[in-house]
This record gives C-alpha cells, structure tokens and sequence, in this order.
C-alpha cells in the first residue's frame, strides 16, 4: 500500500470533516455563537473545507478525499485502479478523525441540545423528504456535477482546489436542498459510523436505513461523469 497516499488522504479528509461538519455544529447545536446562522453559511464553509483539505494534501495524495471521485477518476483512467484501497482507507481513516475532532471541540454543547436528529445532522446528511428513488437520484445528480467538474479543472492532481471549491459551494446551493448534498461516501458514512460509537448524550439512532443511499448515489454518479467526460473529451471538447 502506498503510504503517501494513505497518509495525504487521512490528513485532507481529517481537515475536510473537522471544518464541514464543524460549521453544521455550529449552526445547529444549542448555545453556540453561530446558533441558527443559516444554509448560506454551512455552504459557504463546506466549500472551503474542501478548499484548505485538498490543498492541504493535493502534492502528498492528490486530494481526492472522496470514494466517489477515486473511482470516478479510476475509471476515467486518470488513476490505477492499484492505489484505489490506499486512497479509500485514508479517506475512512481522516472521516473518523474528523468527526472525532468535532465531537470533542463542541463537547459541551451536545447535552445544550435536545433534538437527537440535529445531532445526527452534524455527522451526517439526511433526506428533506423522504424517498428513497429521488433521495437516490439527487445523490447521483450532485455527485456527478461534482465529478464532471473535477475533470473538467484538473483530474486527479486537483490542478485547481479553489476551483472545486466554487463547484462544491454552487452545488450545495443549488442542488443541496434535498439530501444535503453529501456526494461524498466518506464523508457520510465516516461520521455516521462515530456517531454511532461516540458517547454524544441524547443523540438517538444513527438512520442506518438511509446510509446507503449516500455511498451508493455518489458512487453512481461519479461513474457515470467519467464515462461521460470521456466520450465527451474523445471528441476534443
């Protein structure tokens, strides 16, 4: 396994998780300064999440900090299929890290907090209604604007982090609304498997019967952009 790889992917997905799902704690948790600040905000600051992530780690791993997108880019040729465990693993590793940074930063202000599904919100995403065809489908639809975007900036040597940044801060916005775009299998499940191992008072059940619909979605439709992209660019485009 190649360790540069794992280990540029835990530190990049660690940073990623503590300052995405750091805002969603901010925003929803009982007694904090930024209480009830707002969609805007949490978009905003996912988006340069993913900005300081990646270019924490893009010259150690390549930054892809996302399951989807190591497949994506695997497909499209742009990575072997040999480093996909290295890169996956190290998400996983820095999904668990992250979240366990959050849990302790706002330690106090879990038992300030009384609705168990606010909780879970801060691990992880969540259906505004729903159904499990078109909370599936906007799964796929995010994660392959995602994707098709990433190759369009740069591939895997996320040549352009503030350009995905921008990417991830419109599709938050404009196709967030539904699932709360994880688009990320890591991101989702990393953090859902700690909320269900930290000791967080009050928080309820971790909704095992959606999670997959975050890994499977995003999945899908970074496939489907790399393919894609790759009959698209066979013409020149």
């Amino acid at each position: 396994m190649d360790m540069k790889i794992l280990i540029g992917e835990i530190i990049g997905t660690m940073i990623l998780i503590l300052l995405g799902d750091g805002v969603v704690a901010g925003v929803l948790l009982g007694k904090t300064k930024g209480n009830n600040a707002g969609w805007v905000v949490i978009t905003i600051a996912w988006a340069m999440a993913v900005f300081v992530g990646a270019y924490s780690s893009a010259n150690v791993s390549g930054a892809h900090l996302n399951p989807a997108v190591t497949v994506g880019l695997a497909v499209a040729g742009k990575t072997p299929w040999a480093n996909v465990p290295a890169y996956i693993i190290g998400q996983f590793i820095g999904a668990f890290l992250g979240a366990l940074l959050v849990f302790l930063h706002y330690y106090p202000h879990w038992a300030e907090t009384k609705d168990a599904g606010l909780k879970l919100a801060v691990f992880s995403t969540g259906p505004a209604i729903r159904s499990t065809v078109w909370n599936l489908v906007s799964e796929i639809i995010g994660t392959f604007m995602l994707m098709f975007g990433i190759l369009a900036v740069g591939g895997s040597g996320f040549s352009g982090p503030f350009p995905v940044a921008l990417l991830v801060m419109a599709i938050g916005m404009s196709l967030g609304h539904t699932t709360g775009y994880a688009i990320n299998p890591a991101r989702d499940l990393g953090p859902r498997i700690m909320h269900a191992i930290l000791p967080i008072p009050g928080k309820g059940d971790s909704d095992w019967g959606y999670s997959w619909i975050p890994v499977v979605g995003p999945i899908i439709g970074a496939v489907i952009a790399a393919l894609l992209y790759g009959g698209v660019a066979s013409y020149g485009f």
